[in-house]
């Protein structure tokens, strides 16, 4: 068991998501930008983070909200200057945070230079780049995959009578991972982001890059949108590429590396995040994110299970416990928000100190995404218009095409648009954009940014910020929080989430929160009840343990510990 002294800084640090054209707009164009974010440093110093990571910054079309990159070199024009990030990266630096980026690598946009000269022909300096294919022998395409964004995976261009392969938009083409060049002019990258002063990086679906060479086709044994899944999940050289990558740039910087592993089961992260391997530091878990998922998959209005949900949490803290480590998180960019979907809107705020209690004991890194330090929820938009994702508008056309009633396909677009991640952060209550903006912003505000914003949880000294602030307090004060060793007690239990730590030494943490919107009782287990148990956390004051019985109000936690 590793104790605190040896622990690396990205074990014991705590990480905010910013969503930089959605933070905060400073040059009132209605897109946040790089200085809005410079002038929100002292807000997330305050909350007590370490590391911001910013999701991508760099020149785009933006048909996928900059996860289509034209120039890895440059800044978007709409965020900012290069200057402007490397005052952010120093002020941030100042405040002892730390910036880590967004690395795409899977694909590009169509638009950089890279595949603007691969499609021209098959014999010039980036011919190999991009993952070409011929027709199948009958002038069809080359397999039955189909792109997370809707059609077919596959793309034609005359020029040199193939395919390109695109597992999202058409706009945003394969990089072929096979080439060295390509890999050696991404290492290039990496090493002038890291020279620049970044502090590592979050690497988008990094469990894609490398694809099974006879590129089978799928045959139905996934949903046609994620079908790729069967020649690109965790390919056959994907391991060798990231000890390649961890070999020529990372092990020369002390960073911070998370990947997006979609597809991607907890043993499997094991092979990605042991440090023996030298690959990645972690990886972001699918599990949790596909519990509330339905024979639609995720465009539907089934609720979650909490066993399900421990269950899933469980599995990847054991198997984890010794060799990998865990990220932890409720909601990002292109999820949800964590309250409507995991908690209550009723009971908000109760709520959302439940779930970043959970969270935040566990053993792994947390990452919070912005606003969720302030219980923001989705958001009810009037309007099926109004909805700006991609991925959201592929959905609501197929399902009128379907004949479905617009009331559902309503509802489906407000449980689980990514765009309910994206509506600008509110810091006051000030019509009519919340202190985001003095110009329409580029996407709708939460309508309700009246009561949920920055500044009305900054005047309530029982706010959810300030639970937060204080979770991530235990975490640097007690190392039992980053090392200790992790127990469930009552899986079968759908109401109360029940856990300890414990560490070497003997301090032991009991976590229990309630995921229901009834008063609870719950009795200790036999096995700790005879622990001198005080209260080091509590999101309602009033409970108290009475002969080894807690009495919990409606999404009550509570944190004990034996010393």
């Amino acid at each position: 068991m590793m104790n605190d002294k040896n622990s690396l800084w990205w074990q014991k640090a705590v990480v905010y998501q910013v969503y930089p054209q959605s933070f905060k707009d400073s040059n009132n164009d209605g897109i946040g930008d790089l200085n809005g974010i410079i002038e929100k440093l002292p807000y997330l110093k305050n909350l007590g983070v370490d590391v911001i990571w910013l999701n991508p910054i760099y020149v785009s079309p933006q048909v996928d909200n900059g996860y289509d990159i034209a120039d890895y070199y440059q800044i978007n024009s709409d965020y900012g200057t290069l200057d402007d990030f490397a005052q952010l990266i120093q002020q941030a630096h100042s405040l002892n945070l730390k910036i880590i980026l967004d690395l795409v690598v899977n694909h590009t946009s169509d638009q950089h230079e890279w595949f603007k000269t691969s499609k021209q022909s098959r014999d010039n300096k980036y011919s190999d780049y991009y993952i070409w294919k011929n027709p199948s022998h009958d002038g069809s395409l080359p397999n039955d995959w189909g792109a997370t964004f809707g059609g077919p995976a596959w793309t034609y261009v005359p020029e040199r009578k193939q395919y390109y392969l695109h597992s999202f938009a058409p706009q945003q083409p394969e990089l072929n991972w096979e080439s060295p060049a390509l890999r050696q002019d991404i290492y290039k990258m990496m090493r002038y982001w890291l020279d620049f002063g970044v502090d590592g990086f979050r690497m988008d679906v990094i469990s894609l890059i490398s694809k099974r060479q006879d590129f089978p086709n799928a045959n139905g044994r996934f949903p046609y949108s994620k079908s790729y899944y069967a020649g690109a999940s965790n390919g056959p050289r994907v391991h060798e590429f990231l000890q390649e990558m961890n070999h020529e740039v990372l092990s020369n910087f002390d960073t911070l590396t998370v990947g997006e592993t979609p597809n991607t089961n907890a043993d499997q992260a094991i092979l990605y995040t042991d440090s023996n391997r030298h690959e990645l530091n972690m990886v972001f878990n699918f599990d949790h994110m596909h519990i509330d998922y339905s024979e639609r998959g995720k465009f539907d209005v089934t609720r979650f299970q909490l066993t399900d949900l421990k269950s899933v949490f469980t599995e990847w803290q054991n198997k984890l416990s010794d060799h990998g480590w865990n990220s932890l998180y409720w909601s990002n960019h292109d999820q949800p928000r964590a309250v409507t979907r995991f908690g209550s809107e009723k009971y908000r705020i109760e709520s959302a100190k439940s779930l970043a209690t959970v969270l935040h004991m566990l053993k792994g890194t947390p990452y919070i995404f912005q606003g969720e330090e302030i219980g923001m929820t989705n958001a009810k938009f009037d309007s099926l218009a109004d909805y700006q994702d991609i991925e959201t508008k592929n959905i609501i056309n197929l399902y009128e095409k379907e004949e479905l009633d617009e009331p559902f396909i309503k509802r489906v677009a407000y449980l689980r648009s990514r765009d309910n991640a994206r509506t600008p952060m509110p810091w006051h209550n000030e019509k009519p954009y919340a202190g985001f903006s003095q110009h329409k912003p580029w996407i709708k505000m939460n309508p309700n940014y009246g009561t949920i914003n920055v500044a009305q949880a900054l005047m309530d000294k029982d706010s959810v910020f300030y639970h937060y602030q204080q979770l991530i307090a235990l975490r640097h004060k007690y190392p039992v929080v980053v090392n200790g060793r992790y127990h469930l007690y009552d899986p079968n239990d759908n109401d109360i989430y029940a856990f300890s730590r414990e560490s070497d030494d003997g301090i032991k943490l009991l976590v229990i929160a309630s995921f229901s919107e009834k008063k609870l009782t719950y009795e200790l287990p036999k096995a700790i009840s005879n622990d001198n148990w005080r209260v080091l956390l509590n999101s309602d004051s009033n409970t108290f343990i009475i002969q080894n019985i807690i009495s919990l109000m409606p999404y009550q936690s509570v944190i004990l510990i034996n010393r």
